[in-house]
């Protein structure tokens, strides 16, 4: 296809794909069903896949274009290079993996459309697998606690929670979830993408968080309902998965703390990233253990190379505690028993 549209449309609606056939073939004809109109459009972008994703593709969903890659650039790589072809005012970032369902699409673009601020969301995502839990990659939302750890509305590391309506109320976040994030090209573009440095994994936080910190409000929108599979490239059982969330967290806070905090938060993240490889050799993970500790020896190694962006202007809204310390020692694995204090940090 030519991959630079004559005319701007309002919403591509883009999934990344290498060697995901299967998944193409469960979950593409829903977004097709439910996503194809005059002002949206459906991409696939392929990361140079060996299987017959991009014949299939072709021949089964005509109306879906096709932007092919050279080779695999992974996660952040491939959206970069691919989106940088495709004229739209929204983009609709969507994992291989994801059933939508009908009107999934209208909340997230009307939401952006009379929220200006709002540079970026997501719908409620939840399992494909229980249609009645949330799903382990963005929940209902995500934040950020002191130290850089992770975690969501509805799932706290490895605690997922049913959803019972108890987050269906439009959330300022941190984060929202790369399985499916609508985000305005112009400020994707502005902020310069994904960076490329992290392959996968924790690339979204580390673009919302420039997003927030370029003065821009992210939100999650619970109306829009989408259904995950999760771990479809990368299981949570795969040490290279716990290596690169480990190091890319660690890249993402030289990147993005100013120096007067960042040199207090690694002290203690040493610690904690101690405690997490020792927490894996107890039970019996030591793959995930000598996982940590490479992804830590790598960032020191490498650290120099990663360019600090904590001069951009705006904020990032961040859980004043520690949300290992509030999850491990005070037993509060539900993010509605969490102290919702809040600040802003430069």
């Amino acid at each position: 296809m030519d991959n630079k549209d004559a005319m701007q449309i309002k919403t591509a609606v883009v999934i990344l794909n290498w060697n995901g056939l299967d998944m193409l073939k469960a979950y593409l004809p829903s977004v097709v069903a439910y996503s194809q109109s005059e002002d949206c459009k459906v991409y696939v972008i392929d990361n140079a896949s060996t299987d017959a994703s991009v014949s299939y593709v072709e021949a089964e969903h005509p109306t879906v274009g096709v932007v092919r890659l050279d080779r695999n650039h992974g996660f952040a790589g491939g959206y970069d290079i691919g989106l940088a072809g495709i004229d739209a005012r929204y983009y609709i970032l969507l994992n291989s993996d994801v059933r939508v369902t009908d009107g999934w699409l209208t909340p997230l673009v009307a939401y952006m459309d009379s929220h200006p601020h709002v540079a970026a969301c997501q719908p409620k995502i939840l399992s494909e697998r229980d249609h009645g839990m949330f799903e382990y990659a963005g929940a209902c939302g995500g934040y950020i606690d002191r130290y850089g750890y992770p975690f969501c509305r509805g799932r706290i590391f490895s605690t997922i929670e049913r959803d019972e309506g108890q987050y269906d109320s439009i959330a300022d976040i941190s984060w929202a979830s790369g399985a499916a994030l609508a985000v305005r090209s112009d400020v994707f573009r502005h902020v310069g993408g994904f960076d490329e440095t992290f392959f996968a994994h924790m690339e979204e936080i580390d673009l919302c968080w420039r997003i927030r910190r370029a003065g821009h409000a992210i939100s999650c929108v619970p109306s829009s309902v989408v259904y995950h599979v999760g771990g479809a490239t990368l299981g949570q059982e795969n040490p290279y998965k716990t290596y690169l969330n480990f190091r890319n967290n660690l890249i993402m806070l030289r990147k993005n703390l100013p120096p007067w905090h960042y040199h207090r938060i690694m002290a203690v993240r040493a610690l904690l990233d101690g405690i997490a490889a020792l927490q894996f050799l107890l039970t019996l993970q030591p793959s995930k253990a000598a996982a940590v500790c490479r992804a830590r020896i790598d960032y020191w190694h490498r650290m120099k190379d990663y360019k600090r962006s904590y001069a951009m202007a705006g904020s990032i809204v961040c859980y004043r505690r520690s949300i290992v310390c509030d999850y491990y020692l005070h037993g509060r694995k539900k993010f509605s028993r969490l102290f919702m204090a809040w600040q802003s940090k430069a």
